[in-house]
Parts: structure tokens; C-alpha cells; sequence
């Protein structure tokens, strides 16, 4: 067991008490900690981070955190300074360097960033462990999770009912960490300190939970290849649910899910989905990728979050007519679309968010059949608004793709990443589809418990796997889907007995996406080589372009409806 809790007692005595709630969107955080991954100084993506060991009391009562993180950095070239993300709202007392306390002049803390200078440069290669002490009053979210930091609130019964959440504005609203995708640590060691009567489910395994003198109890987890913005702080008087799925892949996985009291019946109806939706993405995309640790779901005082093997819930089990919990199945795609597969660039967060909601006609269809996934397709194609491409080129921080008010495609990663999904699916077939998505979740093509490890990837590494699977280039599909804002748009025209159609592409780029073609009762497809194509048309047939509804195309009727709802 660990005994922790006693280095942080000083830092909780010297902590001035709240006199009152701290208000929503209190105390104001920097610019820098706003700003989450986008463009790194040499310096800056010259450090990787190993390990990290946080202990770390939060108390409700006085809505403030104390933590002491050692943290093993690594670089990748020479640096002259260690700089370690961490909000100013939490003000550093120590930092000490192989062991070290270090002289106040050695380090600085200011702008959400801890600069350490070491009294000589650090080699390329070398291995150097920092310890951070601090505590302060963290950042409380406005409207978690659309924005971040942390969520006081209480339970029905008025206990403590504590959460956080950082997709958003990243890991350094309440540690000390490198606030950017690739900054994610080979392993993390949680020791969470929190009042008597509460507990503190978290990330990865639970290594034991330590009664101190006094009733508080520390819990102690330990999590693997972990993204920064996943770990996660969850408090409250809960109650536990817990049982294991047999894998198809030889291997059980623990089931975890912790609620709040009273609700043991909604409980249980969530908790019976776990398995059914689990064994859906084992058959589909491959094994659960945390099977060694667990499939682990707590109840929050907001929406919801993927964070890693504690996915947050705070969908109030709201009963939907696709007959499954969406926010259960969607944070739980995000274990293989986003944790196990993390986009190595936020520019890239289409992959997390585009597979993670297409998941969802597929579940539909998986359980029901076509006519359930395509209702769910139709819903979500209203949801479309093609402001901004999904994939810039450059390296951009979470905000800016994710607030399309930033020049971000913003709700497009979600809806219209998931029909450019669909859409490519139905173009190159499901044989090619799901090899190209399963080697860009695992990095191979034969997935097996064991013989992978969480990976990054990118846009143009999807492009190349998706060519290689498909057998030929597919760069016109991308070209125009992912890298231009606007959708193509089909023109159609009549001569005589001839239906003319042509695609209509921003920049005139080309797009030679083959076109079916209802004729009365025959299906035809129409080769669309130079963006046009023809089809002889009986007099008085009756034609129905794409039936199916298989090409994500410009829709007037669509627009016209957006129009519409926005002018209420």
C-alpha cells in the first residue's frame, strides 16, 4: 500500500480557506493554459514524458487541490531548459531535480509554464526526474465538458460529487504535464487523497486504497500509455457494479461501473450494455485495447468524456428509440478511436471524432439492421454546415479545430467526419473499409490481445492505408472530403432520352466518384471519369439519383432546413 498522504498535510494547512463557492469560469487561466497542443518550440518537442507519479488531494470544502508529481522526462535532443505545462491558478513551493531541491533562481513559474534551468544543458538521450510540489485553487469549468477544469457539485444526498475534464484546454489545468498529444506518458501512477465517505475511481488498475488516521482515504491507480487529457479526477459517494467480458479474443476483461446511490436500477440497465457493446467493437474493429486494466465507467456531474478506462457518464440514462445509451456507446468507441489510436496532431481530431460517431449507425445496424442505420445517417447529415475543411495541414491546438467561432471545422469533425466514413465505406467496400480502419487503430492487420501497443497517427497515413487497401489511389476523395470545406455538388441535366451528371467540385478539383442511378425498377451505376457521366433514360421513367443515400453531396433541401432552424 502507499502511504502518501502525510507529504501533503503542509500544503493543505497553508492553503487559505474558500469564503465562498468559486464562481463558473474562476479563476481566469492564461492563454497558455487554454492552449492545448498547435505549433512547439524546438525545446518544447524535444521532451517527452516517461513517467509520471501524481499524488493528489482535492478538497471539496474549500474547492482547492494539493499535489506533489514526480515526473521522468526524456529528450530528443539537447535542451537548455525543462518547460512542464501547469496553471498558475496551482502555484508551485518546490521543484527539485534528481533528488534536489533547487535554489528559487533556478526555476520560474509564470504564464501557465514551469521553466527549470539546470546548471548545465541536457543531453539528447538523457533520462531526468523532476519533483513539483503545488496547490491552489484550480479552474472551474463553465459548461463541462464543452469547456474544461474542474466540477464541484453534490450528489442528491449532498455529499462531495467532484469531476474533471481537459480534452479542451488540456492536462495542465491540474498537473504538471506536456500539454500536447504526443506528451503522453508510458505510465501513470495516481495516488488520490479525498475525504472520508467519498471514493476516487480513476484510470487503469486500482493498486489499493490506504484508511488514514483522520477517515480520508487515498486511492492508488496505476495506468499504461495514457493520454494527457484523459486522466482524470472523479469523486463522490459511489456505489460500484462490477462483473468481466469473456473476449473473442481469448482474454477477460474486468467490468467497472460506479454510480451514484438511488439509482441502482437505471444502474443495472446501463451496466447490462457493457458487454453486448463491447463484443460489437471486438467483432467489428478488433480487441479492447485496455483489456489488462478495464472497462471502467463512472458517473459525473457532466456530459461525458472519453477519459481512458474511466470513461465519465453523465447522460442522466436517458432513454433513446435506437434502444442503447448514445453517450455510453460513443465515449466507448473513443477507446479504440482516440486512446489506443490518438491523433499525433490535434489537426488530426476528425479521426477521434469522426469514427467515434459513425460507430453509432453501425451499432444501429449491427442490432437492427439497414433501415436503423439509415435513419441514424439521415439525422446526423442534418448536423453538416461545411465551414471550415476537416484537416488543415498544419499543426493547430485542440480550441482550434474544435471551435468552428476559431476558424475550426468544429461540430463537422463529428457529422460530417462519420459521413465522409460512410461514404468511403460504400465507395471501396467493407473488406477494404475495416482492414484500412483496423491497421490505422492497431498499426497491423491481425490485431491479437498482446501484440500491439497505443499508437499515433495521422490523416495522411489513413489516406495511404486506405489506398493500400482499396488497391488504387483515392487521393481525389480526400482531396475534396477532408481538405476543402465546401461538398461536391451534382448537377444533373436532360436531353432527350440522355441524363447527363456532373460533379460540381470546390476548386474545380477532380472527383470521379461513380454515381447509382435508380431507373424505374433497375439500378444503375454511372462512371463519373472527368466528373461527368451519362445514362440513357426511358421516356416517362421515373429516376432516383444515389437511392440509397450513399454520397455525402451538397443538399439545397438540407441547407434550407439549417436556414430554417437557425432563424428560430
Amino acid at each position: 500500500m502507499f502511504k502518501i498522504a502525510a507529504p501533503l498535510l503542509p500544503l493543505l494547512l497553508s492553503l487559505p480557506a474558500s469564503a465562498q463557492p468559486i464562481e463558473k469560469g474562476m479563476p481566469p487561466i492564461s492563454a497558455q493554459t487554454q492552449r492545448s497542443g498547435g505549433a512547439l518550440s524546438a525545446e518544447r518537442a524535444a521532451l517527452r514524458l516517461y513517467s509520471a507519479d501524481l499524488a493528489i488531494e482535492v478538497i471539496p470544502a474549500r474547492q482547492q487541490l494539493s499535489g506533489v508529481a514526480t515526473l521522468e522526462l526524456r529528450t530528443l535532443a539537447p535542451v537548455q531548459q525543462l518547460r512542464v505545462d501547469l496553471d498558475t491558478n496551482l502555484p508551485v513551493s518546490t521543484v527539485a531535480l534528481a533528488g534536489k531541491t533547487l535554489p528559487r533562481a533556478a526555476w520560474s513559474h509564470a504564464d501557465g509554464v514551469l521553466t527549470v534551468t539546470p546548471n548545465s544543458p541536457v543531453a539528447a538521450g538523457a533520462s531526468v526526474t523532476l519533483r513539483i510540489t503545488y496547490a491552489g485553487t484550480p479552474h472551474v469549468a463553465v459548461r463541462a465538458p464543452w469547456d474544461d477544469g474542474i466540477v464541484w457539485s453534490q450528489a442528491p444526498g449532498g455529499a462531495h460529487w467532484v469531476a474533471t475534464t481537459a480534452q479542451g484546454y488540456g492536462c495542465d489545468l491540474f498537473w504538471p504535464c506536456l500539454d500536447f498529444p504526443q506528451g503522453e506518458p508510458a505510465v501513470v501512477t495516481l495516488h488520490i487523497t479525498v475525504p472520508k465517505g467519498l471514493k476516487a475511481p480513476a484510470n487503469g488498475v486500482l493498486l489499493g486504497v490506504d484508511t488514514l488516521a483522520d477517515g480520508r482515504t487515498t486511492w492508488n491507480w496505476r495506468a499504461k500509455t495514457i493520454n494527457p487529457y484523459d486522466i482524470a479526477l472523479n469523486i463522490g459517494p459511489y456505489a460500484e457494479l462490477s462483473g468481466s467480458y469473456r473476449s473473442r479474443f481469448g482474454n477477460s476483461v474486468p467490468l467497472h461501473y460506479w454510480y451514484l446511490p438511488g439509482k441502482e436500477a437505471q444502474a443495472k440497465r446501463l451496466f447490462a450494455e457493457f458487454a453486448p457493446t463491447l463484443d460489437f467493437f471486438e467483432t467489428l474493429i478488433g480487441p479492447f485495447p485496455f483489456g489488462a486494466e478495464k472497462l471502467g465507467v463512472v458517473e459525473t456531474p457532466h456530459m461525458g468524456m472519453e477519459h481512458q478506462t474511466i470513461n465519465a457518464y453523465g447522460n442522466n440514462y436517458a432513454q433513446a428509440p435506437e434502444g442503447f445509451d448514445w453517450l455510453f456507446q460513443h465515449e466507448l468507441s473513443h477507446e479504440w478511436f482516440g486512446n489506443q489510436m490518438t491523433a499525433a496532431d490535434w489537426d488530426d481530431f476528425w479521426l477521434h471524432e469522426g469514427f467515434a460517431q459513425y460507430m453509432q449507425p453501425l451499432y444501429g445496424r449491427w442490432r437492427e439492421g439497414e433501415a436503423r442505420y439509415a435513419a441514424m445517417m439521415a439525422e446526423q447529415r442534418l448536423r453538416i454546415f461545411n465551414k471550415a475543411p476537416l484537416v488543415s495541414g498544419t499543426s493547430r491546438t485542440s480550441e482550434e479545430v474544435y471551435e468552428d467561432g476559431k476558424g475550426g471545422p468544429g461540430g463537422d469533425i463529428y457529422f460530417k467526419g462519420a459521413w465522409v466514413l460512410h461514404t468511403l465505406r460504400n465507395l471501396i467496400g467493407d473488406g477494404a473499409f475495416f482492414d484500412a480502419t483496423r491497421r490505422l487503430v492497431y498499426g497491423r492487420p491481425d490485431p491479437r490481445t498482446g501484440n500491439f501497443e497505443p499508437r499515433f497517427a495521422t490523416t495522411p497515413e489513413f489516406e495511404r492505408l486506405v489506398a493500400q487497401a482499396a488497391g488504387r489511389d483515392l487521393g481525389w476523395f480526400f482531396d475534396i472530403y477532408v481538405h476543402e470545406a465546401a461538398l461536391p455538388e451534382l448537377v444533373e441535366t436532360r436531353d432527350g432520352d440522355q441524363l447527363h451528371l456532373r460533379w460540381k467540385t470546390p476548386n474545380a478539383r477532380p472527383f470521379p466518384m461513380p454515381v447509382e442511378v435508380q431507373v424505374g425498377e433497375r439500378l444503375e451505376t454511372v462512371p463519373m471519369t472527368g466528373n461527368q457521366g451519362s445514362l440513357t433514360v426511358p421516356a416517362g421513367a421515373h429516376v432516383v439519383i444515389d437511392p440509397m443515400a450513399r454520397i455525402l453531396r451538397r443538399s439545397e433541401a438540407v441547407e434550407r432546413y439549417q436556414a430554417q432552424r437557425a432563424a428560430k
